[in-house]
């Protein structure tokens, strides 16, 4: 019988599995019927595996039909011990927890067909000695494929018979989604999706003009190879441009002091000095007004000026070990570093302001995504380096107006990003923790999107990966990181990560504001040209070539030797 005439509030006896023995707030089990001795029940000529983790059961209550996604198989005498009762169910009894997540109902549409109702969140629970019903495939293709607003597809979701996987473009970007899963898991083909999915929205819906502003904090220098027409931002070839002038009064004293947990505050009150001295010439010579300014205003000034001023306020007799003397020690070790040029080039106050410049390099017209390369920058400059690209983009939305940040929103795509914004407090991570969680936080409010991704989620800042609002978890093998994400999801989704240590590659488990539903799905396969570049390297055919020639050493020396790719 078609879904157009049978009425699909109405229950379908072959789907039913079993009974539910105990509702526990979100939480039911039910016990599979005994009579149960296929694996798979076969309805309107799809077949149904029975009991398969993240599946979806659904329960009539009137006319209501309530959904719990299966988190749980065991025995029920497994589960009668656990409980301090004797049991006494036979050695083949066996039950199933689910978690509560959705409703819905069935009603004639407008144009006389049957359409659901669904809604995330349970307000009717169901009671002990109801019957537990498989949901019907179509039905979760008629929930899957209803997606309303601007959406996205992911992939296709595992079990549906080839259903697309939508997600909420804005609830995905706007609220924040964290993208989790061990090395070889496909985490950045995954990330590569995601974008070529919201890049070629434009063209599957006609758009006239789709112009995404997306940024990729990369630091293996792997997504240049995934599209095809982008703009890199590289310190190697000059294409990255972060002046030290860009840099705060806390950037400026991690990066000339050290770890700012060991700053006195006469050193940073020497760096202050000096450097509102240099940013009030430099702005006289922009025919800025000074006295506007603050030691943060990111107004150039020239790296001369500093050093002058900090060598005139230093005292006449001081040692070597003077704190001045220190500060400017690391200065010039700092401008002469040829790896950062890309930060500590002099400024030339002979021409325009180069403060518009320096935006336009991040969210300017022009080929997207804008991939900031940072394979090349040092590690003690990288935590700086992403926190003064997070905080200018953060920045420049805070000074826009409400119509201008709304035709202008912005992703950032933060990789490796226990790298960036870690949770052991390491004092140079601390301008990029304080930057990117600031978006966490507020973004949403002002056009910024955050796009987290992460091979060992324990490792990631707690306060940021919290205020991401959907999840998309490949396969994760370390216990702690599976039960870091265990304490993050939802309560309801909780039981989710018992399978991630067993999900095939591409494979995920998709939550949150963005999902319609929690799922399991299969993220959409890309061509090669479209995918990241693999760093893996082939020892068999690796080994099946000559040793490198000297001459090839020699090239590789120069260029290790000149820092230069």
């Amino acid at each position: 019988m078609s879904m157009s005439t049978r009425n699909p509030n109405e229950p379908i006896e072959n789907l039913a599995i079993g009974q539910i023995i105990e509702v526990d707030g979100s939480r039911l089990v039910a016990e599979l019927n005994p009579t149960l001795s296929e694996l798979s029940r076969v309805y309107a000529g799809e077949t149904y595996p029975i009991g398969q983790f993240g599946s979806i059961i659904r329960i009539h209550f009137g006319r209501r039909l309530v959904y719990a996604l299966i988190g749980r198989l065991r025995m029920k005498s497994e589960f009668q011990a656990e409980r301090g009762l004797v049991p006494a169910s036979s050695s083949d009894e066996r039950i199933v927890e689910a978690d509560l997540f959705g409703e819905g109902e069935w009603v004639h549409g407008s144009s006389g067909e049957w359409e659901l109702r669904f809604e995330r969140g349970v307000s009717t629970y169901p009671l002990p000695q109801q019957t537990v019903y498989l949901t019907p495939k179509a039905e979760l293709r008629f929930i899957y494929g209803k997606a309303k607003g601007a959406v996205v597809q992911l992939g296709q979701h595992v079990g549906s018979g080839g259903t697309p996987c939508l997600a909420d473009l804005n609830e995905l970007l706007g609220k924040h989604t964290a993208v989790l899963g061990s090395t070889g898991a496909g985490k950045s083909g995954t990330v590569a999706a995601v974008i070529h999915s919201i890049l070629e929205r434009g063209e599957k819906n006609s758009y006239e003009k789709w112009k995404p502003r997306i940024i990729i904090l990369d630091p293996h220098g792997e997504y240049g190879t995934a599209f095809a027409d982008h703009a890199k931002l590289s310190s190697d070839d000059g294409s990255l441009t972060l002046p030290y002038w860009l840099l705060n009064f806390q950037e400026t004293v991690a990066l000339l002091i050290g770890k700012t947990e060991f700053v006195a505050t006469s050193q940073a009150n020497i760096v202050k000095s000096a450097l509102m001295a240099a940013r009030e010439e430099g702005a006289q010579k922009l025919g800025l007004d000074a006295n506007s300014i603050t030691v943060d205003s990111p107004v150039p000034y020239k790296l001369s000026t500093l050093k002058a001023k900090i060598d005139t306020d230093k005292p006449p007799q001081a040692s070597k070990q003077d704190s001045h003397n220190s500060i400017l020690q690391k200065l010039e070790v700092l401008m002469t570093d040829a790896r950062l040029r890309f930060m500590m080039a002099e400024w030339n106050d002979g021409g325009n302001d180069p403060f518009p410049e320096v935006i336009k390099q991040l969210t300017g017209d022009g080929p997207q995504p804008r991939i900031v390369d940072l394979s090349g920058v040092p590690n003690e400059v990288a935590g700086v380096s992403s926190a003064v690209i997070a905080r200018t983009l953060f920045n420049l939305k805070i000074w826009q107006t409400q119509p201008e940040r709304e035709s202008d929103p912005v992703l950032l795509v933060c990789e490796e990003a226990h790298r960036y914004v870690p949770n052991r407090g390491e004092a140079q991570y601390e301008a990029a923790q304080e930057a990117i969680r600031r978006i966490a936080k507020e973004g949403r409010k002002y056009g910024v999107g955050l796009l987290l991704v992460s091979q060992r989620p324990s490792e990631v800042e707690a306060t940021v990966l919290s205020q991401c609002n959907s999840w998309i978890v490949l396969r994760i093998t370390n216990d702690a990181d599976r039960e870091h994400v265990r304490s993050i999801l939802p309560d309801s989704m909780s039981g989710l990560t018992k399978m991630l240590s067993g999900l095939r590659r591409q494979e995920a488990i998709f939550v949150g504001q963005a999902a319609m539903l929690p799922s399991r799905i299969l993220i959409r396969d890309l061509k090669p040209e479209q995918l990241p570049k693999s760093n893996d390297i082939d020892f068999d055919k690796g080994w099946q070539n000559d040793a490198t020639p000297d001459i090839q050493i020699q090239e590789v020396v120069n260029r290790w030797r000149y820092q230069r790719r």
